[in-house]
């Protein structure tokens, strides 16, 4: 027999934490759908099923949707009637005082709000929410929660026992070709010794012993190494802590071929054997000069 699908229904309070839940599942692997209609819902679970592709599901349903919410708890009864699927009601909370915090940072409107304040919206919703949280099988209240802890919350209660993965991309690319749009961190190793000049190198690359011999012969060119290694030690677990599960860092020279690459692969060597799940990416390499 096949195994049967997980569906998470994710509710609550607007300003809750929903936004940090979805990143949570889907960086568990879930399928996620954001705002959905219920009346939809039940179609969109057989065509899950029937694609064979997921295990696992979950879907928003909040207040952005209030002209739904009435048809929201007969779908969860019918969902948790259905024999094929496994389904769980996540119900996030907060108190008031932090609700409204937290919207005042945002600068945005509650979507119940009918021109009379943040603090009127919150009390409609919670009236309106009150017997969907009461039928919650888990509500977290998230109101001293960081989104690390909401993370690790949500982990311990949908997670399969296995540990937050953290991923880091380290890529090499050429200045003269742009900035890496998805990069956390960006070093220029223009500064190194360029091989470009050396006709036996030039048409080598960072990937090739002469080339990176030649780049990193300095001793200044070591010290860097030692020291951007150690600031990257550093403030990784920085990064795991704050709950961000990928790092991309971005190494650049003039035209990504020599330099950048050199230091990329030395970095996502000494990251490996360091514990951290870090691969190479070269964007530049393959391009002409």
């Amino acid at each position: 027999m096949d195994q049967q699908l997980e569906v998470v229904v994710i509710t609550g309070m607007s300003g809750a934490g929903k936004t940090v839940a979805v990143q949570s599942f889907e960086d568990s692997g879930y399928f996620v759908i954001d705002n959905m209609v219920p009346s939809l819902a039940p179609r969109f679970i057989d065509v899950i099923e029937e694609s064979h592709q997921f295990s696992k599901i979950a879907m928003v349903m909040d207040a952005r949707s209030q002209s739904f919410y009435d048809s929201i708890l007969p779908l969860i009864h019918r969902l948790r009637a259905r024999e094929d699927i496994t389904m769980h009601l996540l119900f996030l909370d907060a108190d008031d005082v932090k609700l409204v915090a937290r919207y005042k940072e945002t600068r945005r409107e509650h979507p119940l709000s009918e021109n009379d304040g943040v603090m009127s919206g919150i009390q409609r919703e919670r009236q309106l929410l009150a017997t969907m949280k009461s039928e919650a099988d888990l509500v977290v209240d998230t109101t001293t929660l960081t989104p690390r802890q909401l993370r690790l919350r949500l982990q311990d209660y949908f997670g399969d026992g296995e540990t937050d993965q953290f991923y880091i991309n380290v890529m090499s690319f050429g200045f003269k070709y742009g900035l890496p749009l998805d990069a956390d961190i960006v070093m220029d190793v223009r500064f190194l010794p360029n091989p470009f000049y050396l006709p036996e190198l030039k048409h080598l690359t960072g990937n090739d012993q002469a080339v990176q011999d030649y780049v990193m012969q300095t001793s200044e060119a070591q010290a860097f190494y030692r020291h951007f290694l150690a600031l990257l030690m550093t403030t990784l677990p920085g990064y795991i802590k704050e709950g961000k599960s990928s790092l991309t860092i971005a190494i650049g020279c003039t035209g990504g071929q020599h330099r950048s690459v050199t230091m990329a692969n030395r970095l996502s060597t000494a990251l490996s054997e360091a514990g951290y799940q870090a691969s190479v990416h070269h964007r530049d390499v393959e391009k002409a000069q």
